[in-house]
């Protein structure tokens, strides 16, 4: 036992490596930019390609819609928590195959969970790594505090890749502008957060969150994401000026 505690101990002292500490690291939202088809999908990707060769990203992809119909009916069947899982992730999966078909060409590749400790190959022979957005939990997924969908999604699995790898940024691709005061497809008056800490926004208690309220959870006991950044992928321009350290759209820090 108290081997144990004197490793305990010694771990917080330790400090990690930073495995790719020059990667960016993107999610591409399911509902919010994939289920909108080509007239959203093939402008960003365009934005990628052109970027490509200046900044190195690893791109992380959503269920959108479908997974939420996939969650609807497995709750309706009284299906638990893993199996809600692990549904979602064949969505997100489907959506990462899609992405790689459309830039093989251009150095995409899908990387199976299976292959995930050889991402550092990939990316070191100029390759784009595109990967399902969910945490590989499927029916191993921890309970949810309420209810039955699962708290660890898409945004998780992403943000979760990004703290492993120790990567240079975490940007959420969306189709807002950022973070508002409510959701401003409901509520035109809605106002545009730029900047905000995990603790204020805890505090404020937003009825609704453009990212998963799990990764506010999990910065806080980061070691490498202390920040993360929303942008609107609908926007020409916007993700290369996040690539390049610029402000764009909200960020969150802790």
């Amino acid at each position: 036992m108290k081997k144990d505690e004197e490793v305990m101990e010694f771990s917080p002292r330790d400090e990690d490596i930073r495995i790719l500490p020059d990667v960016n690291v993107l999610k591409i939202g399911g509902q919010s930019i994939m289920d909108r088809g080509r007239a959203a999908v093939y402008p960003l990707l365009d934005e990628i390609i052109k970027n490509k060769d200046k900044h190195r990203m690893i791109i992380g992809v959503g269920g959108g819609t479908r997974s939420r119909h996939a969650y609807s009916i497995a709750m309706d069947l009284d299906m638990p928590t893993g199996v809600i899982a692990k549904l979602g992730s064949s969505i997100s999966r489907q959506n990462a195959r899609m992405l790689h078909m459309l830039l093989s060409r251009y150095g995409g590749v899908f990387i199976p969970k299976e292959n995930f400790d050889i991402i550092t190959l990939y990316i070191n022979t100029g390759c784009i790594p595109i990967v399902c957005g969910m945490p590989p939990y499927e029916y191993w997924e921890r309970p949810s505090s309420e209810g039955r969908i699962p708290e660890c999604r898409t945004d998780v699995g992403v943000f979760l890749i990004a703290e492993f790898l120790g990567a240079r940024s975490m940007i959420f691709i969306k189709d807002e502008d950022g973070l508002y005061t409510d959701d401003p497809k409901k509520d035109p008056s809605a106002k545009l957060i730029t900047e905000i800490s995990v603790s204020e926004l805890e505090r404020l208690n937003l009825k609704d969150l453009i990212i998963e309220r799990k990764v506010l959870e999990l910065m806080k006991k980061a070691k490498h994401m202390r920040k993360v950044q929303i942008i609107n992928g609908l926007k020409r321009g916007t993700l290369t000026a996040a690539l390049k350290g610029e402000k764009a759209g909200t960020v969150i820090y802790v």
